[in-house]
């Protein structure tokens, strides 16, 4: 068992970033890593050569996903006045109105958009540890986050996700 919290501990920090980027909500987050390391123990032996870090965000994606399709059910949603609180430390209220800005336009992103550009962007998982965490081809993985970049990019610029056109 201390073999296995040796390996775990230090992914501790990269699984709470994600799903507090995932969630908004510290508390929600904290139990997010919590089961998603409960998970990850209990099946331990089910763990597949390779990436530990991938498995891991796998784990917690998929648990995020069967909490989303609960809540969905329930009708819950985090309150916008969680964004307010939140201010990188040493910034400006420029730079408030700013990471404000952002977590809105990830929020205004399809899920499989947002998860590629968290887990690529904020965690800083390769294209193949991504793919692999997400068990989709890499070609689907540069395709989302090409998207995913796109689709923020324009929420910045014009305070607005883009628009699919209907062609003819």
């Amino acid at each position: 068992m201390d073999e296995i919290a040796s390996l775990l501990e230090p992914q501790i920090p990269g699984l709470r970033r994600y799903a507090w980027a995932l969630l908004r909500d510290g508390e929600a987050a904290d139990d997010l890593v919590q089961d998603t390391l409960e998970r990850a123990i209990s099946r331990w032996h089910q763990r597949r050569d390779g990436d530990l870090r991938a498995w891991l965000f796998a784990i917690q994606r998929n648990l995020f996903i069967n909490s989303l399709r609960r809540r969905k059910a329930q009708g819950t949603r985090v309150a916008e006045d969680v964004l307010n609180d939140v201010q990188a430390p040493g910034t400006s209220p420029e730079g408030h109105a700013g990471l404000h800005d952002v977590l809105r336009g990830l929020d205004a992103l399809p899920e499989e958009q947002r998860s590629i550009l968290l887990l690529v962007g904020v965690e800083d998982l390769s294209y193949e540890q991504a793919a692999q965490a997400l068990d989709i081809p890499l070609g689907t993985v540069m395709s989302r986050l090409s998207r995913a970049r796109a689709h923020l990019r324009e929420f910045m610029e014009n305070g607005r996700s883009a628009t699919l056109r209907r062609v003819k």
